[in-house]
């Protein structure tokens, strides 16, 4: 549910939610469908169920587990550490009471010498629930929004309406231009193709875009890989060069 990540932007994982609903085309080859159907295999509580077989390929079912016993966990994680939460699943996913998102929202709070990077494919949900007063706006929280592509812009305007310290979009799996996208008060922007059985490619255009509108929005710029099958052959490397920016946030701390 919880541990060190080997994710290139992030130090650790907390998942107090697992199992998803596949809701765009960036979900068709999540690497979570797969892993949480093994996690399930070995017997895993908080998986059981959460996906099913659909021809050669693991899916999400819909099924939601509330992981009550991990709700707490950063706050016994004493060294400060950048936690991605639920990378697992989505924590602003309509299954997902804001009775628990409340309780996320404490331990984030008491744990304030994290920070905690929340990614979600469903930002309208988030900015109802956070704009209803109940969720003061809390330093150490990222909030973030995923877009594949330019049919998915949208999602960008939704995190823009969301209270928040820091935003960011992680344009990964990127499947095709994103056009003229606007990073007007977008802190953050991590880019990435699609890794893994099935990945489908990522043109060198489409991160121009990308980094061009980065430039202008004097947005932070990272560069998180090219994916493919072999990911690690791939390399991370974009005009010549490692781009590992982060927020001014980050960097301030």
């Amino acid at each position: 549910m919880a541990g060190l990540s080997d994710i290139e932007w992030t130090d650790a994982t907390w998942n107090p939610v697992s199992g998803c609903t596949i809701i765009s085309p960036g979900c068709t080859n999540c690497y979570a469908m797969r892993m949480a159907a093994r996690l399930d295999a070995m017997g895993h509580a908080g998986y059981r169920g959460t996906t099913r077989k659909s021809g050669k390929r693991q899916v999400w079912t819909g099924k939601v587990v509330l992981n009550d016993r991990v709700v707490e966990a950063p706050i016994s994680w004493r060294k400060p550490r950048m936690i991605f939460v639920n990378s697992m699943s989505d924590l602003f996913q309509d299954k997902v009471p804001v009775d628990f998102i409340r309780r996320v929202w404490e331990t984030m709070s008491d744990a304030h010498w994290h920070v905690f990077q929340i990614l979600t494919k469903r930002p309208d949900n988030m900015a109802r629930i956070l704009s209803s007063g109940e969720f003061p706006i809390l330093e150490n929280v990222w909030l973030g929004t995923s877009v594949e592509g330019s049919d998915f812009t949208f999602r960008i305007d939704e995190l823009r309406a969301t209270p928040a310290a820091v935003r960011f979009v992680s344009f990964e799996p990127l499947l095709k231009s994103v056009g003229p996208v606007k990073l007007d008060d977008i802190d953050w922007a991590i880019v990435g193709g699609e890794s893994g059985p099935g990945a489908r490619p990522m043109d060198v255009d489409w991160i121009d875009e990308i980094k061009a509108a980065c430039d202008y929005s004097e947005t932070a710029f990272f560069f998180k890989q090219w994916g493919g099958v072999n990911k690690k052959k791939a390399g991370r490397e974009y005009q010549g060069k490692t781009w590992d920016e982060m927020p001014r946030a980050a960097i301030s701390t």
